[in-house]
């Protein structure tokens, strides 16, 4: 297993249980305790978690998004389940919005298989994801570029994407709360998943399940504005019941 593998594994176990132990990780993944400290160490100085004796606390939710490169590497195989799920919704000839979530650029690769799509987004991962793809009608905004996130952001993204209208918008989020909705790290960010939302008849959200019951800094909308929710794993029957009650259909891999 490469290191980066094995660092990915220990972020999903920290987000999914809140903190590891030195001497579990070193004994499941068959290293010493220091290569886990290194690891450990690593995922400190980005932001992830906090270090103490014998183990090491997940902090994310208090912290902005991690750079985009980080994000794509980290829990790919729900990616992946969550892209599958959502090139379902997506029909050929289809007009379509993409955000720039790591998740998205899954969604992109994806719809590969697609027709005739005319696809809007921001994202400077996607543009690279779709170059190759004959008949697709491909339109980028323009705006600042933030490298951190690999997108274009500002006020003239925004208004670019105010210009058009579309099918569906697929967008991704930092939190998921019942109460608050979906949220996002930067203000930026989620403003232009606000304006994709106000150009699409439908709004589709992909959201892995580790950011459930998570708040981050800015709002995005609330679950009575989404068409779908797509998640990599079955919710619990709290969220079922609120999808339910607020008419927003569920999907997650059987």
């Amino acid at each position: 297993m490469l290191a980066v593998e094995r660092k990915n594994l220990i972020l999903e176990q920290l987000r999914a249980q809140g903190r590891v132990l030195i001497k579990k990780l070193s004994a499941e993944f068959q290293v010493t305790e220091e290569t886990i400290r290194r690891d450990l160490e690593k995922l400190e100085r980005e932001g992830f978690i906090l270090r103490g004796h014998g183990g090491a606390v997940y902090t994310e939710g208090n912290r902005a998004d991690p750079p985009y490169s980080v994000r794509k590497k980290t829990n790919v195989q729900g990616k992946e389940r969550i892209a599958a799920l959502a090139a379902n919704l997506v029909t050929d000839g289809d007009f379509i919005m993409l955000d720039e979530s790591s998740t998205a650029s899954y969604i992109a690769r994806e719809l590969a298989g697609k027709r005739n799509i005319t696809l809007i987004t921001n994202s400077i991962e996607i543009l690279a994801e779709v170059r190759d793809k004959a008949g697709w009608n491909v339109l980028c905004t323009g705006g600042r570029l933030k490298k951190d996130v690999m997108a274009l952001t500002g006020r003239q993204a925004e208004s670019f994407i105010r210009g058009y209208h579309v099918d569906k918008a697929i967008i991704s989020c930092t939190g998921l709360d019942i109460q608050t909705g979906y949220t996002d790290a930067g203000e930026d960010n989620a403003l232009i998943k606000q304006a994709m939302m106000a150009s699409a008849d439908k709004t589709i959200l992909a959201c892995d399940s580790h950011k459930f019951n998570k708040r981050a800094f800015a709002p995005i909308g609330g679950l009575d504005e989404l068409e779908a929710l797509i998640t990599d794993t079955c919710p619990d029957d709290m969220w079922s019941a609120a999808l339910s009650e607020k008419g927003v259909a569920l999907y997650y891999p059987e």
